[in-house]
């Protein structure tokens, strides 16, 4: 791979081998060909804290050929997709989150699958998509290996809005997402704190406006005083993405979890963190 392939923007995503993984190849490639630019699928080996139990060498080459199988599997399923698109695969060793965040610096967007199972959603989402959600320097997808009972006849795209600065770019993402669903944008606006309200005149404004920029995506507004994981939780709409701004990327574990459990409300969908 020579310089120029490098350093072209690129969907990255995180391949593992998992069938998580697999998926979030999956859905990045329609990501890759609305921009027209590669797919690089990463595979990265962890460095080992202590001595192998076995010889070095052997260790390194059924690591090797682990990663490398797992970027064929990948690869196959991009594919099988029958969209065309420029897929770049490359091993790396090193812990897979600074790997991800160094990739992010010059990605146009981050994917990593997650199942998010249990009560302890935080640990059980993972160390890696939650450093990367929480740290990387462009958009990050944490896709979900099923979006719950999302189908293609009823998508709805969510961006979670407030009053700071990344708002509007929340809404533009979710806005593009919805472009390559042929889906509505719910904006739901979270209120923080009891007197934050925006006046009914300026927020009917924004949703006019954005409605007038993109006359082809319906844009529709919602308010609430919970958080937006409580409430896509609680919502009976069928959800396929919420969009959300960096402010909010500490929420990321309570919206892909916890998973089939019927005592606590949670969003069934994949959640993309945008960054202005």
């Amino acid at each position: 791979m020579d310089t120029a392939e490098i350093l072209c923007p690129a969907i990255v995503v995180g391949i593992d081998g998992s069938e998580a993984a697999i998926r979030a190849a999956e859905w990045a490639v329609d990501e890759a060909v609305e921009r027209d630019i590669p797919l690089r699928l990463v595979h990265a080996i962890p460095s080992q804290i202590e001595p192998a139990p076995f010889s070095a060498v052997g260790n390194v080459d059924m690591e090797v050929e682990y990663a490398e199988t797992a970027l064929r599997l990948a690869c196959a399923a991009v594919t099988a997709t029958g969209k065309t698109v420029k897929v770049d695969t490359e091993v790396v060793r090193g812990d897979p989150a600074p790997i991800l965040i160094a990739e992010s610096v010059d990605a146009a967007m981050i994917c990593i699958g997650s199942t998010g199972i249990g009560r302890l959603a935080r640990a059980l989402l993972g160390s890696t998509a939650t450093d990367v959600a929480e740290n990387a320097h462009c958009p990050v997808a944490i896709v979900r290996s099923h979006e719950g009972h999302a189908t293609r006849l009823s998508p709805l795209i969510v961006a979670a809005i407030d009053e700071s600065d990344d708002s509007d770019a929340v809404v533009e993402m979710a806005i593009k997402e919805a472009r390559l669903r042929t889906a509505p944008v719910l904006a739901v606006e979270v209120l923080r704190g009891e007197t934050s309200r925006m006046p009914n005149s300026d927020w009917e404004h924004r949703v006019q406006c954005w409605n007038e920029s993109h006359p082809d995506v319906d844009v529709y507004c919602a308010a609430t005083r919970d958080g937006i994981a409580d409430f896509l939780g609680v919502t009976n709409r069928t959800i396929a993405l919420a969009v959300i701004g960096s402010s909010d990327a500490d929420q990321v574990a309570n919206l892909i979890g916890p998973h089939d459990h019927s005592m606590i409300g949670h969003a069934e969908c994949s959640v993309l963190i945008v960054r202005p």
